[in-house]
């Protein structure tokens, strides 16, 4: 009877060992941060920015020197003309004001579609990650605190990372080669 009690306790045991569940954790602010992807966006939106920048304050210098020689010119005009000038220069500007946001929010747009695309995706590798390596869970660390500790074993951050970079550098290089 104490061995058939024994080998029971021996199977239960034996069992509760192989189902434990692999879990582990990523950082996901630090997987995205460091995501190649998302720096080369990043880096693509900096440079479109600063031409939309320089572009701006081009149309915006070429408008304060009209404002200036209207200013300077309008002593010699007649109330009505320099009233009509007037107006006309400030529904100009109403409009370069509006162009200049419809633009700036057009570039913010296809940022952020950018973005969502590259968090889309690593959710994606994620999963297939942890699916391929055998993993119950793989949970996302966070500020908003949804893993408050993990041991540092358990963190996939870095090798997902790596792991990452290394797929989108040979989908990089795959369509670098066939252009």
């Amino acid at each position: 009877m104490k061995n058939i009690f024994r080998v029971l306790a021996i199977v239960v045991l034996f069992s509760s060992c192989q189902q434990q569940q692999k879990i582990s954790f990523i950082d996901n602010g630090e997987v995205i941060d460091k995501y190649e992807m998302k720096m080369d966006i990043e880096e693509r939106y900096k440079v479109r920015n600063e031409a939309f920048t320089k572009r701006m304050d081009s149309i915006n210098r070429d408008f304060q020197v009209e404002v200036k020689a209207f200013q300077l010119a309008s002593n010699k005009m007649s109330q009505k003309k320099a009233q009509e000038k007037y107006n006309e220069l400030g529904q100009r500007n109403q409009q370069l004001t509006q162009q200049f946001q419809q633009d700036q929010q057009v570039l913010q747009q296809g940022f952020n579609k950018e973005i969502d695309s590259v968090v889309s995706k690593v959710k994606a590798f994620v999963t297939d990650y942890g699916k391929k390596n055998g993993y119950a869970f793989i949970l996302g660390k966070n500020e908003a605190g949804s893993v408050m500790y993990g041991q540092e074993s358990s963190d996939l951050t870095k090798i997902v990372i790596e792991a990452l970079n290394a797929e989108y550098n040979a989908e990089e290089e795959e369509a670098t080669e066939e252009k």
